[in-house]
């Protein structure tokens, strides 16, 4: 496909400086040294392989301000800006970049030309298994990690949308996004690259930013970020570990000091030919979140600041 990465994202959040040391901690590279700058500045954050993926900026409440797409040339955006007119979405073209405004997410898209994402493989670990002995003699590489982890790219977005047909239809029919699998009536996985998601949209009474996850390399650099971000505040622990369903992604999810979860995520299906994946229509039930793990608390499914978030009342999560 044309589209093929999510770019950068700009996160608002009411307290900048708190949060980007979240995301420090998180194991995100800060993109230059902060000292001396301002508390509510914004600072930009890089992974390892994305390049500069996050950007934190001041908002009076938490949300997605910007989302940005990778496109391979300009007849990419030729055919977004196109199909976002035949929708009646107002655009702004520019010779690098088509930028609209999801009603719905109210977040500002914004597909522009980026190089392709490079990967260097992770090492493929020794596993022993019934009647398979790859590794003897020595312990597992996994146990014997001390390096910091550090997320590989982002991989996507969870959006609540005040009106949810609309807002997939501007991804899919506007931007150009394609639909992995849909919980009926509730939700839409939608895909800009190979991975099975990139952006999810589901119905919400305040638009808001649910989620950010972001790639590790295996179920060992899950846990070991988990355990490292609960050592310094056991309060960032949301849900985790175990394994979606939909996608088949193993996750455990903390929550930022604004009140965003972020997540760390593995082994996610990969859909390289349309042709040989058929989306699923998925009921709204236990299956659609998890395929095993402990079972996701209610302050996932309704984060405890909506109410605040409708009102306007909304301040950061202490």
């Amino acid at each position: 496909m044309s589209l093929h990465r999510l770019t950068q994202i700009v996160m608002g959040v009411p307290n900048v400086e708190r949060t980007a040391a979240y995301y420090a901690d998180f194991g995100l590279t800060p993109a230059s040294d902060t000292s001396g700058i301002p508390a509510e500045a914004p600072r930009t954050f890089s992974t390892v392989d994305g390049g500069e993926q996050l950007r934190i900026a001041h908002s009076p409440r938490r949300r997605l301000i910007e989302l940005g797409v990778g496109a391979d040339d300009p007849d990419d955006l030729d055919r977004v800006a196109a199909s976002l007119a035949r929708l009646d979405v107002p655009a702004h073209r520019t010779p690098d970049s088509v930028t609209a405004v999801d009603p719905g997410t109210e977040v500002l898209v914004r597909v522009e030309l980026a190089p392709r994402l490079s990967q260097t493989p992770a090492p493929a670990g020794p596993y022993n298994a019934p009647g398979v002995t790859a590794r003897l003699h020595e312990r597992a590489p996994g146990i014997l990690r001390e390096d910091k982890v550090r997320p590989r790219k982002l991989g996507h977005v969870v959006l609540g949308s005040t009106d949810q047909e609309t807002s997939q239809r501007f991804f899919l029919e506007g931007i150009g996004l394609k639909v992995s699998d849909t919980v009926k009536g509730m939700a839409a996985f939608m895909r800009c690259s190979t991975d099975h998601h990139n952006v999810l949209v589901q119905q919400a009474p305040v638009a808001f930013l649910h989620h950010t996850s972001w790639q590790v390399d295996d179920i060992d650099e899950i846990g070991r970020g988990a355990t490292a971000m609960l050592e310094t505040d056991p309060d960032r622990h949301t849900w985790g570990l175990g394994r979606h369903h939909i996608g088949s992604n193993f996750f455990w999810y903390l929550k930022d000091p604004a009140g965003t979860f972020s997540e760390y995520y593995s082994d996610i299906d990969c859909i390289v030919d349309d042709a040989l994946w058929k989306p699923s229509v998925f009921e709204e039930n236990a299956q659609a979140l998890y395929s095993w793990g402990p079972p996701p608390p209610a302050s996932f499914l309704a984060p405890e600041d909506l109410a605040a978030l409708m009102t306007g009342a909304h301040a950061p999560a202490q």
